[in-house]
């Protein structure tokens, strides 16, 4: 059993995943190809937004938007400190410091009531990440934010495009939205690339400039740059994904509800989905207390697993002296030790979730 089966979604969509390859070898424009502009606007379509900005993976588009947002040495950057690195490592590579706000221990998702006692006047943005496939309470993020002079709010988006939060599609909540189409995303292309989403006139063209050395044209450098590019060869790819993914969504929604239902039946703690947003559900993860012990029994069973993040950032040799936490993060330490992720994907089968949860079950019963 994979515990995302990529292999389904490719046989179900195989044709016009190689039409779409072979157009691009017709063509052979690989970088910045047709396939880039038709892409950004069917994206910018799908969430509602201005701008669409295709960039060269989801922490390329983080680093862009603080980039275009002037970020820099001396700066900080309320984040959380319960997620992929990538959300401080692109604040530290800029000289910024992460000030990390505990979590919602139900959620994984940060507290946005506790973001208000973070700021400072060197606060320059907050970045609430969408965990698990679910929008963190960005309605209230943002009204903290214009509090106190409008910060920029960038949502890092990394696992939630797709996803609703109160009607509204992630990636179009805030000033800057930031996905990844790496493989496993709800949303996911053949190696790496990601987007950045902006109503923003100004910080839409920041992003497409910076993206490309900070080229306005060709060899004229207005601003400093990376080379951040989506390949065309990608873009096509993900188009021809995007034929299926609403359908993608509906499955992903009936197989975590029927995870909610099947655990809850056991009294097998989860992470909760809040009533007012749609997850994605780019994991589907469980809290339990001997995670080792019960990642150990359900391999015996052929079944895999994964973790979701076990280290909090504060806790990384790498990060320890550059991230600051000026009220302590005790839910993010705890739920580190507790979460674990089952499989997911669009293409689970009923029979398989079955298995999966009598697993489960079985393995955590007295003995």
């Amino acid at each position: 059993m994979p515990f995302i089966d990529l292999k389904a979604q490719y046989r179900a969509l195989q044709p016009e995943i190689q039409r779409r390859i072979n157009q691009v070898l017709e063509h052979g424009q690989y970088i910045m190809g047709p396939e880039v502009k038709e892409l950004e606007e069917r994206l910018a379509a799908n969430t509602g937004a201005k701008h669409c900005v295709t960039v060269a993976s989801g922490t390329e588009a983080l680093l862009i938007s603080l980039m275009a947002l002037g970020i820099g040495r001396g700066d900080e950057v309320i984040t959380t400190p319960f997620t992929f690195v990538a959300t401080a490592e692109v604040i530290v590579l800029l000289g910024a410091t992460p000030v990390l706000v505990d979590i919602e221990p139900d959620t994984g998702n940060i507290d946005a009531s506790l973001i208000e006692a973070a700021i400072t006047p060197r606060t320059k943005a907050i970045m609430p990440v969408s965990l698990y496939g679910q929008a963190a309470d960005m309605d209230e993020i943002n009204a903290v934010a214009a509090r106190h002079g409008n910060i920029p709010v960038i949502e890092d988006a990394a696992q939630s495009f797709g996803a609703t939060y109160k009607g509204r599609k992630s990636c179009n909540l805030s000033t800057l939205g930031c996905t990844s189409f790496f493989p496993s995303k709800p949303l996911g292309c053949y190696g790496d690339g990601g987007a950045v989403f902006t109503n923003n006139d100004a910080l839409a063209q920041a992003c497409r400039e910076i993206r490309v050395h900070g080229q306005s044209k060709r060899y004229v450098h207005t601003r400093i740059g990376v080379g951040g590019r989506m390949d065309t060869l990608q873009c096509a790819i993900t188009l021809a994904k995007l034929e299926r993914f609403a359908w993608e969504i509906e499955q992903r929604l009936a197989v975590g509800q029927r995870y909610n239902e099947l655990l809850g039946q056991h009294g097998i703690r989860r992470i909760v989905q809040r009533a007012d947003r749609d997850s994605v559900f780019a994991q589907y993860t469980v809290l339990v207390d001997d995670r080792e012990g019960l990642q150990a029994k359900l391999k015996d069973a052929g079944i895999p697993t994964a973790v979701h993040y076990p280290v909090p950032l504060n806790e990384q040799p790498a990060y320890r002296e550059l991230c600051v936490s000026p009220i302590p993060t005790p839910k993010s330490e705890a739920i580190a030790k507790r979460v674990m992720s089952l499989p997911m994907s669009a293409d689970l089968s009923a029979d398989d979730q079955d298995r999966i949860v009598s697993a489960v079950a079985k393995s955590l019963a007295p003995a």
